[in-house]
Parts: structure tokens; sequence; C-alpha cells
């Protein structure tokens, strides 16, 4: 009897949707959530088929030398910044994300630090908190309104997409900035319009930034951005760490050339610039956009599906839905769609 291939997971998740694999594949799931070392990393993956991991699994060409059986590393998040792409299609293993289940509700968690920020909620929650609250005067703890401002995006994939649709709500004119402009029609759906970088931070009452963290994009918002932006505007982070230059932004905040942040991402996380720390201006958040329960099946779910499908089986069978690297595919003589990727500038 032939053994069924492997499939390692490198932290608990949901023990019904994985359950999904058992008929094709000895699974081994991690009990507990750990940050792996490169050398146990690699141990990990070496006698694998396939592999599901997270962001604190970085996987490049040392990961994998060893692993000669390897089809696919698939990735539980939109963002890869931890994966090597290049280096996995140089080995010939395919490489997934979870393009489009997460899109809503990480738009919902950014309209949540959009308002928080804009009305210093977090401030306030710690003043009342410490039982400073015997009063307000009628002009304590202005924030700013929302409504009739101008939202800014940069980076305008689904996810800006998304966070775009929901300002219809609040009559904003929406402004993006992406590599390549949107077509017409999706321009029309969003009620959004292109303009470039500079124009986008000058005008931005509320800059969102929704674009994936690449060499290109790492200090995109730098102190030269920040110098541009209007100092009542209020910047909010919910892509990944390295986007933003914190320190810089640490000065802005504290020298009043930025009203307020919203982040939920940071360089170097889980430590965070302890200049943000100190800071009433700024609302913090522990990577958790995409923590909802149906964000997070969505994402096992559709990691699942994409190894499946590698294998042949499921309702994508020999399509994986999000491939990152249909070259790897094509090469094995596949048929394979056109990667899912959110945009960058």
């Amino acid at each position: 009897m032939t053994a069924k291939p492997r499939v390692w997971i490198s932290r608990p998740t949901f023990p019904d949707i994985v359950a999904r694999l058992d008929p094709y594949f000895e699974v081994v799931a991690e009990p507990r959530e750990i940050v792996f070392p490169p050398a146990e990393l690699a141990a990990k993956i070496r006698d694998c088929d396939a592999v599901i991991v997270g962001l604190k699994e970085r996987v490049g060409a040392a990961e994998v030398a060893g692993a000669a059986r390897l089809r696919i590393v698939a990735n539980l998040g939109v963002g890869y910044d931890n994966l090597d792409l290049a280096a996995l299609t140089a080995a010939g293993i395919a490489a997934s994300n979870t393009a489009g289940a997460l899109d809503e509700s990480v738009a919902d968690f950014t309209w949540a630090m959009l308002l928080g920020a804009a009305r210093r909620m977090g401030e306030a929650e710690r003043w009342l908190r410490a039982g400073q609250w015997q009063g307000t005067r009628f002009t304590d703890w202005l924030g700013m309104d929302v409504r009739g401002r101008t939202l800014g995006i940069l980076g305008m994939g689904r996810i800006g997409q998304a966070v775009a649709r929901r300002a219809v709500g609040f009559g904003m004119d929406v402004i993006y900035h992406n590599r390549s402009r949107l077509p017409q029609a999706l321009e029309s759906e969003c009620r959004a319009r292109w303009v470039d970088k500079g124009e986008l931070l000058r005008l931005s009452d509320f800059l969102v930034l929704a674009l994936p963290l690449t060499p290109e994009s790492r200090h995109a918002i730098g102190a030269t951005e920040l110098a541009q932006m209007k100092p009542t505007a209020v910047l909010a982070n919910i892509a990944r760490g390295g986007i933003v230059d914190d320190g810089a932004l640490a000065d802005a905040l504290a020298q009043g050339k930025l009203a307020a942040a919203a982040l939920d991402v940071f360089e170097g996380e889980p430590v965070v610039n302890p200049r943000l720390l100190e800071l009433d201006n700024v609302l913090l958040s522990p990577h958790i956009a995409s923590a909802s329960p149906d964000a997070r099946r969505g994402m096992t779910a559709m990691a699942v599906d994409n190894v499946l499908a590698l294998f042949g089986h499921g309702p994508h069978a020999g399509r994986p839905p999000t491939i990152l690297n249909p070259e790897v595919l094509a090469a094995a003589g596949s048929n394979h769609p056109t990667p899912s990727q959110e945009q960058h500038p």
C-alpha cells in the first residue's frame, strides 16, 4: 500500500476544516503555536509533501534545501513576505496565499481603527480607567469627524477596495494610489479616483495603508512622506510593519505634524517602538485585523483548498485557487489560474 503524502501544519487551527485533508494525506498539526528556529523549521519541513504555515514561519532556500518531496507551501495570510518566493520557485515548489478570505473582516477592522483614532477612543478609555473622569468640560475630548472628509488609500487591492466601499456611508471623497490604475468600472464601483502619491499624501484627511511589504514598499511612508501630509491627518496601517518608518512616525506624532495614527502592524513585531507606546495620539492593536472566526476559518479553508487542488483533489483539482508562482505549475504541465495578489504602488 502506497503511503499517503505528508502535510505539516505549523499551528493549531480549525480541526473540522483540516479534516478535509485526512482522506488523502497524513496530517501532522502542531499542538501549540511557537516560533521555530530556522534549523528546526527545516527539520519539520524536510519529509513533507506539503506544508501550511503562518507569518511566523520564514521559508526560503535554506529551509527547503533538504525537502526533496515538498510541492507546496500554503501560507495562512494574504501577505507573503515571510516566503522567499524566488527561492521556492527556483526549487520547483508552489506557494499560495489566502487572498480574498479576509478582505471584509480586515476592512471592518480598518474602519474601527480609523474611527477610534479620529475620536481619541483609546486615549479616552485609558483616562477613564485611570479614574480621572470627575466630569468633562464642553470643549474637552474634541476629535475629528469622518463624514465629508477625504479618504486616501495607498494600495488598492481587494482590501483597499473593501475599505473604499465602506466610505460611501460616510460621504467621503475617496482617492487612491496604486502601482497600476484600476479599471474604470472598478473605480466607479469604489467611487474612487486615482492620484499620484504626492497628491494622495497632500489631500488625505485619513490615509489607509493596504499594500504588501516588498523591498520597494519598505518605508513607503517615512519622514519625507509624513512631512507632506496635513497636520490634521490620521494615518492607519493595517498592512505590514516596515511599510512605515515607525521612528519617523513617532517623531511626527510627538511634534504635532500628524494628528493621530492607528497601527495594527509594526516594524520588528511583536516588539513595538517604545516611543509609540508613550504617545496618546496613536491607537495600537496587536496585528489582529483578520481575527474574526469567519476570516480565520476562511483562511484555513483556502490553504486546505490549495493543498488539495495541487494534488488533484477537491473542487479546484489541478488549479490551486490562489497560487503565487503559477510558473511552477506550468513547468509541471498543469493548468493554473492567474495569481491573486494585492497590488502595490
